[in-house]
């Protein structure tokens, strides 16, 4: 398996440090070494949030991804940030709804969902973070998918267990997309 340096950013209140935490709660569930570093601006909810996730085969010995080999963005001010922090061969997964650019790079793969739109459409308007969330990891291998059932069940507090269907469908809007 590959070492999968992961930054999920766009504003607080979409779900970003969720769909990170998910990640890495699925890794610790598949036994994989990992960080997880959540980081948000004094605004919170609007203002900038983003996280660092490492998921890897052997011990990480630093939480912080300066170069990250995937990228999930779901506003402009994130994709302006990071694009170019992304290492040559990445993958940047980008919420088209919401971010009215193509990449301007050419070294890197591109998916673009409307992920916002598409969550709406869905009924499930806060779950845009797990249509993206479910192409990251069809498109990138970096936990396998039935993890994430899993990590949900742990994760989500006792009172909110009725979400994780909901989750879970997100997820499997964002693997079976098609551009």
């Amino acid at each position: 398996m590959a070492n999968h340096e992961i930054v999920i950013a766009g504003f607080g209140g979409q779900g970003l440090l969720f769909a990170g935490k998910v990640l890495a709660y699925a890794a610790l569930l598949e036994q994989r070494e990992l960080s997880w570093l959540p980081s948000y601006g004094p605004e919170m909810r609007g203002g900038t949030a983003n996280c660092n996730v490492i998921i890897s085969d052997t011990p990480v010995g630093s939480p912080i991804v300066d170069t990250p080999n995937i990228l999930m963005v779901m506003n402009n001010p994130s994709l302006d940030k990071y694009e170019s922090a992304v290492a040559r061969g990445g993958k940047v997964f980008v919420d088209s709804t919401l971010i009215n650019r193509q990449l301007s790079r050419t070294d890197v793969e591109a998916f673009y969902l409307p992920a916002t739109a598409m969550a709406g459409d869905m009924g499930l308007p806060t779950l845009a973070n797990m249509i993206l969330l479910g192409a990251l990891v069809k498109e990138t291998g970096c936990i396998r998918e039935e993890s994430i059932l899993s990590a949900l069940k742990k994760i989500v507090p006792e009172k909110r267990t009725n979400l994780i269907d909901a989750n879970m469908k997100a997820v499997a809007a964002g693997r079976n997309y098609r551009a």
